[in-house]
């Protein structure tokens, strides 16, 4: 069990998972809960603005994916993709400097998307219609210097049965 508050496991339409996070450790802790439960093939989309810690996210996610900490988990920034060996292949895909997605088409992202590793996409509007239909969105929301709301939202139904069994797992409030 990750010791981190959850606020909601919704019932609601679309169902989610809302967590409110008051340190980078929540955050952290966040990520690894959903890499441990990261399946081949699956596509994370991680909503935010600059700052919110999508980064910081992935490198919880790989960390739940036993992606060694002796390797450092950065922005693909200007590689636009980075790829670490734990459980699954994780790719992250940060978009923020794609102008358009034809720049995308002397690198392997569809490989990434739809292979058996997990991907994790920082910026996914840049994708636009290319975006997978079957994915996690994790919307992270700045809610003060440290703090954090993250809302994880599954599109799919073996997604949806997914983040059900998580919300059981996860110690409710605090």
């Amino acid at each position: 069990m990750h010791p981190f508050p959850l606020d909601t496991v919704a019932a609601q339409d679309p169902p989610r998972l809302i967590i409110r996070c008051d340190s980078p450790e929540c955050s952290l802790q966040a990520g690894a809960a959903l890499g441990e439960r990261l399946e081949g093939g699956d596509v994370v989309a991680l909503w935010g603005e600059l700052g919110a810690g999508k980064t910081l996210f992935t490198r919880g996610v790989a960390r739940g994916l036993d992606v060694p900490e002796s390797i450092p988990v950065t922005s693909p920034t200007f590689t636009l993709i980075n790829e670490y060996e734990g459980r699954l292949p994780l790719y992250h895909l940060d978009l923020y400097r794609l102008a358009d997605i034809e720049e995308l088409e002397d690198l392997p992202w569809r490989d990434v998307l739809f292979g058996r590793g997990a991907a994790l996409i920082e910026w996914p509007e840049r994708l636009g219609a290319e975006i997978p239909e079957e994915r996690w969105d994790v919307r992270i929301t700045i809610t003060g210097d440290e703090s954090r709301v993250l809302i994880v939202e599954p599109h799919g139904d073996a997604r949806l049965r997914r983040l059900e069994a998580w919300g059981r797992d996860l110690p409710v409030g605090k």
